[in-house]
């Protein structure tokens, strides 16, 4: 994603008021900006706890990406820092004047700007989504709202679109994904044709029916029962731990009890 929408914006962005020469911040000169920013409001020296350039940094970032709204970000993960609200804003806009008067885009304006190019101007949302006649996303379910948006505004001529995804494997939410992209997709694209595929090829049946079991109870999701031919295999097992020193201590101890009774090492993974 990050990287189309730099090269579109490269080539289109002047017509939508971009410098085609911005250069863009990696995470932490980001976080450094946003430093700046703090500091020159006279907010890095408060007596009482105050967001550090990080924490600013992510709270940013989700709102762009997940479209949630800054207080509710703050109330629902940061609450000792809700009333502060009025202060990080002010952060905010002066880190995004800073950006424009340095001509500075960070990774999350690449997917903004691009956005804005496909919603401000008709004539050149023409010619940027002109350039595609398909479009096919990977890992669907990894996707955040700022991005589905982008992917329907560049849809919106052809409908020519398929993703790939599996609702069962979202787990990047902390870093603001949404599965209900991939919940919604028929919803947001009418006509949609839905192949599932559930022949398995890497694990054996007895690990297949144990997430078949876990997945069932999702109070929402798209139905399939994963198989494979490949047989045998132990079912798997439930270890519980106290910490991540006992999850460690579990797994050292059963690789060396498998390769003492004769499993190469190659032979195990972790």
């Amino acid at each position: 994603f990050h990287a189309t929408g730099h090269r579109l914006l490269r080539r289109f962005g002047p017509s939508a008021g971009i410098p085609a020469d911005f250069t863009i911040m990696d995470q932490g000169d980001a976080e450094d900006l946003m430093q700046l920013s703090r500091a020159s409001l006279g907010l890095g020296d408060k007596k009482k706890r105050f967001p550090k350039k990080t924490t600013l940094h992510y709270i940013y970032s989700r709102h762009i990406n997940t479209e949630i709204a800054v207080d509710d970000i703050l109330r629902d993960e940061y609450p000792p820092f809700v009333d502060y609200r009025e202060d990080i804003g002010r952060i905010f806009a002066d880190y995004t004047r800073r950006k424009g008067d340095r001509n500075l885009v960070d990774y999350d304006d690449l997917l903004l700007f691009w956005g804005a190019m496909l919603d401000s101007d008709p004539a050149l949302a023409d010619r940027i989504t002109g350039l595609y006649s398909h479009i096919l996303v990977d890992e669907y379910q990894d996707t955040n709202m700022l991005q589905a948006r982008v992917l329907k505004a560049m849809c919106r001529a052809h409908r020519n679109i398929t993703v790939v995804g599996d609702d069962a494997q979202s787990i990047y939410a902390f870093r603001g994904a949404s599965f209900r992209n991939i919940l919604d997709f028929p919803r947001d694209f009418p006509g949609t044709t839905i192949v599932t595929l559930e022949q398995n090829y890497r694990s054996t049946q007895p690990i297949l029916d144990t997430t078949n079991t876990l997945i069932a109870r999702a109070e929402e999701r798209f139905t399939k029962n994963l198989w494979t031919r490949r047989e045998g295999g132990e079912r798997p097992w439930l270890v519980s731990v106290q910490d991540e020193g006992q999850q460690t201590r579990f797994v050292v101890e059963r690789v060396l009890e498998l390769h003492e009774n004769g499993t190469p090492l190659r032979e195990m993974a972790v």
